[in-house]
């Protein structure tokens, strides 16, 4: 089978009501069907590879890829489609077909970074100015609030990365474990509002996350969103997950009310009984909006061998163009700048970041 988009049907949302939105998938919706999968046919996968070639060949960088100089005539007809999907549709989609073994990590990053330029802005990942991100164990500790949990081998809670669409492409999997979950955040609030409706209605007010002590001299460690928020009639959900539990142990930030505490474990579970899960092969490239979905990883075994260790691309993306949001989305989701760091795209890295 291959990609199909959602049917759309997408209607006015409003606090503390069902929410209809084609991104209100359920799981049963996805497992068994490639339709959230597209596979690259080989005059595309030579159309990416051309524009790379091209860029190289002018001695660009990835730090240089932009929307006009990598040029996909053919394929911006298919990624536009794609974009729609992710806006408009279920809220994600798969990308399969790549082939980084052939190419090598240096040509594999610009494919990578160059298909990102046609759904918004690549921004900052950490406070080393990170444009191109990597997900690996490097042994952190997960329950630390400086540490993120990309950076550890555990299964993370159900989160949303900090930018409106997150890309993850798929360098080595894991020996065993580290499958992606994805779950529907529409679905989940409707279930919570159905079952729970005093916990869904906390949820709407601003929580403390983390900012995993990436922060300037004199700035808060934390900044405040909603869980759930509606704004222009569009409904957009967040993890509720240990960005907010590690916020309760920072300075300055008052203890959670007994429904918050409750609605976060209870938006765990949510999110663990909707979810489903994908399998990375290498190359793929999963894109996730961040406004209607949550994601975790399950545990997994690296090899022994360093090469042959679990290890993901990662982009996060704004778009300033996509889901209406509620006022401190923006200012919180248009990457992590430090004074005086400038920017670097890092085909790898061997130590947190």
């Amino acid at each position: 089978m291959t990609f199909k988009p959602a049917p759309r049907g997408r209607e006015h949302s409003e606090p503390m009501m069902h929410v209809i939105d084609p991104a209100g998938w359920f799981p049963e919706d996805m497992i068994g069907t490639n339709d959230w999968i597209y596979t690259l046919s080989d005059t595309e996968i030579l159309e990416i590879l051309g524009a790379v070639d091209s860029l190289v060949e002018d001695g660009k960088t990835v730090l240089d890829i932009t929307r006009e100089n990598f040029i996909l005539p053919v394929f911006d007809q298919r990624l536009s489609i794609l974009r729609d999907e992710l806006l408009h549709g279920r809220g994600f989609f798969l990308v399969r077909g790549l082939p980084i073994e052939d190419i090598g990590p240096q040509s594999a990053a610009m494919a990578f970074c160059g298909l990102g330029t046609r759904f918004g802005r690549c921004v900052s990942q950490n406070a080393k100015g990170h444009m191109l991100g990597h997900v690996k164990d490097f042994g952190g500790d997960y329950s630390d609030p400086k540490v993120r949990g990309y950076q550890t081998a555990a299964q993370m809670s159900y989160h949303s990365d900090q930018c409106d669409n997150v890309w993850l492409m798929c360098i080595q999997p894991a020996k065993s474990g580290g499958e992606s979950l994805i779950a529907s955040t529409v679905t989940i609030y409707n279930e919570m509002l159905r079952t729970r409706p005093e916990l869904a209605e906390a949820l709407i007010g601003d929580f403390y996350q983390t900012k995993h002590g990436e922060i300037s001299e004199g700035e808060d460690p934390f900044y405040k969103l909603p869980v759930f928020s509606f704004k222009d009639g569009f409904f957009s959900g967040r993890g509720a997950g240990n960005h907010l539990l590690k916020a309760l142990d920072l300075p300055g930030v008052p203890p959670a009310t007994k429904n918050q505490r409750e609605a976060f474990p209870y938006f765990q579970k949510l999110a663990n009984k909707f979810s489903f899960p994908t399998h990375f092969q290498k190359g793929d490239i999963q894109v996730l909006h961040s406004h209607v979905t949550v994601h975790t990883r399950t545990a997994f075994q690296d090899f022994e061998e360093p090469g042959k260790k679990r290890h993901l691309m990662r982009l996060w993306v704004v778009d300033e163009n996509g889901r209406s949001l509620v006022p401190g989305f923006r200012e919180n989701f248009a990457g992590i700048e430090m004074p005086g760091v400038e920017h670097t795209a890092p085909l790898n890295v061997f130590e947190p970041a």
